[in-house]
C-alpha cells in the first residue's frame, strides 16, 4: 500500500465529470488515486501500480467493466477489491457484477462522501491479518486468516476478499445458522443493501468453488426460511 493508515484506489468511468469529483474525494481522504477513462487503461493503469480497490463502472467503452474486474481477478498477487458502480434499475448488471466477485457496488446518482465511506469500510476488512490466528480445519477444508487462505485437499482455493470473509466467518463458527441479515451484517460491515441477494449469490459461488452440491452439501447448508451455517 502507498499509505500505511490508506491504500491505493483506481478509479475507473468514462463520465469525465464523475472521474474528477470521485478522483478528488479520493485523493481528499488520503488515498493515493490513479484514473481511467475505459478498460483498456484501467488494466494498464492496475498491471503498473497494483491498486488496492477499484471503483470500476460497469458500462465501459471497449472492454467493459465486468471484463476487467475478471481480468483483475486473473492476475497473480493478492486480489484486488471492486466496488461497482451501476446505473439504478440496472439490477441485472449489479447481479452479474456480483457473481464475478464485486465486493460492492454503488446505484448512480451517488454521494462521493458515501463512496469513499464504502472505499474505507472494504478496505478495512482486508486490512493486514492477525498473524496469531490460528488456522480453521473442518474435515478437507482448511482456512489460514493469517495469509488469508483457503484450501481444499491440500489444494489452494481462488476466492475473492468477500468470499473468503463470508467462507472464513461460516467456518469460525461451525454448526450456527446466520440469516442473509446477520451474514450481511457480520461480513459485509453493515446491511447496506437494499436486499439481501448479494449473499445468496456469494453462497452460491462459494459452493461452486468448494464443489459442493447444494442438495447434499459437504460444507455449506441452506437451513430453510432461516440462512445458512456450515456444518460441523
Amino acid at each position: 500500500m502507498a499509505d500505511a493508515a490508506k491504500g491505493t484506489v483506481l478509479v475507473v468511468d468514462d463520465e469525465p465529470t464523475i472521474l474528477d469529483v470521485v478522483g478528488r474525494y479520493m485523493e481528499q481522504a488520503g488515498y493515493e488515486t490513479h484514473r481511467a477513462a475505459d478498460g483498456t487503461e484501467a488494466l494498464r493503469l492496475a498491471a503498473e501500480h497494483r491498486p488496492d480497490l477499484v471503483v470500476l463502472d460497469l458500462m465501459l467503452p471497449g472492454i467493459d467493466g465486468i471484463e476487467v474486474m475478471r481480468r483483475l481477478h486473473e492476475e497473480p498477487g493478492a486480489p484486488i477489491a471492486v466496488i461497482m458502480l451501476t446505473a439504478r434499475g440496472e439490477e441485472s448488471d449489479r447481479l452479474i457484477g456480483l457473481r464475478q466477485g464485486a465486493d460492492d457496488y454503488v446505484v448512480k446518482p451517488f454521494s462521493p462522501k458515501e463512496l469513499v465511506a464504502r472505499v474505507e469500510a472494504v478496505l478495512r476488512r482486508v486490512s493486514p491479518p492477525d498473524e496469531e490466528a490460528p488456522p480453521i480445519e473442518h474435515g478437507p477444508l482448511r482456512i489460514e486468516p493469517a495469509t488469508r487462505s483457503a484450501f481444499l485437499d491440500g489444494e489452494e482455493l481462488a476466492l475473492t476478499m468477500r468470499e473468503f470473509d463470508l467462507l472464513a466467518y461460516l467456518a469460525a463458527h461451525p454448526g450456527r445458522v446466520y440469516s442473509r441479515d446477520q451474514l450481511m451484517e457480520a461480513v459485509w460491515g453493515e446491511p447496506f443493501f437494499e436486499d439481501t441477494s448479494t449473499v445468496t449469490v456469494h453462497v452460491r459461488r462459494l459452493r461452486a468453488k468448494l464443489g459442493d452440491d447444494p442438495s447434499q452439501p459437504r460444507f455449506i447448508e441452506t437451513v430453510w426460511g432461516i440462512g445458512y451455517r456450515l456444518r460441523p
